[in-house]
């Protein structure tokens, strides 16, 4: 091998060398181009979420300004307020979904908790998108009245306890209840429920009279002076409350049934309260049956008698009185017996000249009812006649449809074919077929395969149709009077504009300086599209607040949308530091039968978000209220509103407490 100058084996190391480093450098840069492209795309988010953001409030600004006619009228308390509602309208305005995910892209905080400080929210991110893109920090248009982080919260802390009162040590959410009738005559059960938790005492207007109502409040003031404890009275109107009219009566029977096992074996005696006919008393709990007879021979029953009788079916049975009172006795059956006015009810007693046997008094007639299935045609009469179910021929042919008078007749002049029609919360709806000068006919299109059973004083809603229903009634506005003196907050049934909740204010400045505070039920369509404006109404009054009625409301809107509804009713409400009331059908089965469902614990814990939280009357109410303290109170530590509060888990140290339970399995020793 030929041997080479040195000079020239170094002169091909270097060229080597060169071409080695310059492979070297077009791989360094390659790799650096790569690594800039997702800055460089970082960049540009940032650029227009900034962008976007400004646009954003700018746009709040001017809405704002545009609204001062609107503003101008709001009370002093809920100027900030208002004009955090509008900003919050602004953001809301357009999908702003991608703008939630290039925030959560860049690790900033979202607007999904900007409810209460919009403005504040915007301006915050915008300072921390401008440091990141190396800005000086842009000069903001400066609003008139930002509300901050803190002022948010306090706002509506300070409307809530204007509308609700002072809330118990430990639990920022109320409770009210709904009143039953023995609340005018039982200061006990008043008492209970003021010890056990309540801080409003809710009267609904459409049940008892003014005299009740009196007895109710009466009752409340007593047990709040005896246990020291502050409650509201919370009054509803009872509003223009579509109805069915009433059906023809039954036969005056009653059915007297024990309860029974799947077997058909009696678990349970029917419980008979035996009251006088002349002047008859409610039982002091829950009865099967309620029989009147003479008030000669009552007294004379004794504690283990036997009372015996034939039914409407010839059979023979023996009702044994396990109990007497001043008011009545208790007896016993243990097997299922049907009576009828004039049936005879023999006792031995052991005094001469007692009378042996009376007759069972005047028996009111049973409630009137229809049956309607799927496919079947209904009759809506203008007049209040008295409804009654189909006829049929011997063949099974229909004669006449069923038909039922509504309680608003002027509704049929807004409503039109095809449009749909729901009874009884939407247990059973149909569809207007025709409309005549008299009458309208339906067709079901929606009950349970057996059929459904429609009686009198049912609740009838018109989804689809605009009904120009007044929004008082006379029978409202009557009652204004009894509610501006002794409630402290009234509630506007079916409030669906702002016109409705300025002429309630109206009504109550016509009655004197002493104003309560208004509460507007949301239950129809209309009333929550309108909800925003009703609101910038309601706040020219000193204190407001809403009430998501959902019953009605989800029958309006939907089974399927209701909780959808109900969240964008907490989020505008609390834009505009109102508080809300979390209502209809809370806990429901735990009040009247005394067992809850998992749903209705759920629900009511989900109602924590709102700012009270309603219960209905029931025999177990007071358990109810003391269930649901405890709930509120547990919800309290984890969540507010929308925010999770983070508090210790107990969960979370399961696995230093329990090293072993990691999920390994390590195979034991073969020589084992």
């Amino acid at each position: 091998m030929e041997n080479k100058p040195v000079s020239c084996l170094k002169k091909s190391y270097a060229i080597n060398s060169f071409f080695s480093v310059c492979s070297n450098d077009n791989a360094f840069m390659k790799t650096e181009k790569k690594s800039t492209r997702p800055a460089i795309r970082e960049r540009q988010i940032m650029q227009e979420v900034l962008e976007e953001l400004q646009a954003i409030r700018a746009k709040m600004i001017d809405d704002v300004a545009n609204c001062a006619f609107r503003l101008d009228k709001i009370h002093p308390d809920y100027r900030k307020s208002a004009e955090n509602l509008l900003h919050y309208l602004v953001l809301r305005r357009r999908d702003r979904r991608e703008l939630q995910q290039h925030l959560a892209m860049l690790g900033l905080s979202s607007l999904g908790r900007s409810e209460s400080h919009v403005l504040a929210t915007i301006d915050a991110v915008i300072r921390v998108v401008c440091r990141l893109l190396g800005k000086v920090e842009i000069s903001l248009p400066k609003a008139e009245a930002t509300v901050d982080f803190a002022l948010g919260e306090q706002l509506l802390r300070k409307h809530t306890e204007c509308l609700l009162g002072k809330a118990a040590q430990g639990r920022g959410v109320r409770i009210m209840v709904t009143m039953p009738s023995e609340a005018a005559y039982d200061y006990g059960l008043v008492h209970k429920l003021l010890q056990q938790g309540m801080e409003c005492m809710r009267i609904n207007c459409a049940h008892d009279n003014a005299a009740a109502w009196l007895r109710m409040i009466e009752h409340l003031r007593r047990a709040q002076h005896t246990l020291g404890l502050s409650c509201q009275v919370v009054m509803d109107l009872a509003g223009p409350k579509l109805r069915t009219g009433q059906f023809q009566q039954g036969p005056a029977v009653v059915r007297i049934r024990p309860q029974r096992d799947v077997f058909g074996r009696v678990i349970a005696p029917a419980r008979v309260w035996i009251t006088a006919g002349s002047a008859p008393s409610p039982p002091p709990s829950p009865a099967d049956a309620i029989v009147p007879v003479t008030a000669e021979w009552l007294p004379n029953l004794l504690v283990g008698q036997q009372v015996r009788f034939t039914d409407t079916r010839d059979a023979r049975h023996t009702m044994t009185i396990v109990d007497v009172t001043d008011h009545g006795c208790w007896g016993e059956l243990r097997k299922t017996a049907y009576l009828i006015s004039g049936t005879v009810l023999r006792c031995q007693h052991s005094n001469e000249g007692v009378a042996q046997e009376t007759l069972v008094d005047d028996l009111p007639p049973s409630e009137g009812r229809l049956l309607l299935r799927q496919g079947d045609p209904l009759i809506l009469t203008r007049d209040l006649r008295t409804g009654r179910p189909a006829a049929y021929a011997s063949n099974g042919q229909l004669l006449t449809p069923a038909m039922i008078g509504i309680t608003i007749p002027e509704i049929f002049d807004d409503v039109r074919p095809g449009e749909t029609i729901w009874f009884d919360d939407g247990k059973i709806g149909g569809v207007i077929e025709t409309i005549e000068e008299r009458q309208v006919l339906v067709r079901i299109t929606h009950a349970r395969v057996a059929g459904e059973k429609l009686r009198g004083d049912k609740g009838v809603n018109f989804p689809e149709s605009a009904l120009r229903l007044p929004a008082l009634t006379e029978k409202d506005i009557d009652d204004l009077a009894f509610v501006a003196r002794y409630a402290d907050v009234v509630e506007l049934s079916f409030a669906n504009s702002a016109e409705d909740v300025e002429l309630l204010r109206q009504h109550l400045a016509r009655l004197g300086k002493r104003q309560p505070a208004i509460v507007l039920k949301i239950e129809t369509q209309r009333g929550f599209e309108n909800l925003p404006a009703m609101l910038l109404a309601a706040m020219q009054m000193p204190c407001c607040g809403v009430m998501i009625a959902r019953g009605d409301l989800a029958v309006e809107c939907g089974f399927e949308r209701m909780a959808e509804v109900q969240e964008e009713i907490l989020w505008i409400c609390e834009a505009a530091h109102v508080p809300v009331i979390w209502a209809t059908q809370v806990l429901e089965s735990l009040a009247k039968d005394g067992i809850p469902s998992r749903a209705e614990i759920t629900d009511a814990a989900m109602g924590h978000r709102a700012e009270c939280v309603m219960l209905n009357k029931g025999p177990h109410v007071v358990t109810a209220v003391q269930v649901l303290d405890s709930i509120l109170r547990r919800m309290q530590a984890h969540q507010f509103k929308k925010r999770a509060m983070l508090r210790e888990l107990r969960l979370a140290h399961a696995l230093q407490a329990n090293p072993e339970a990691t999920g390994d399995f390590e195979a034991p020793d073969s020589k084992e």
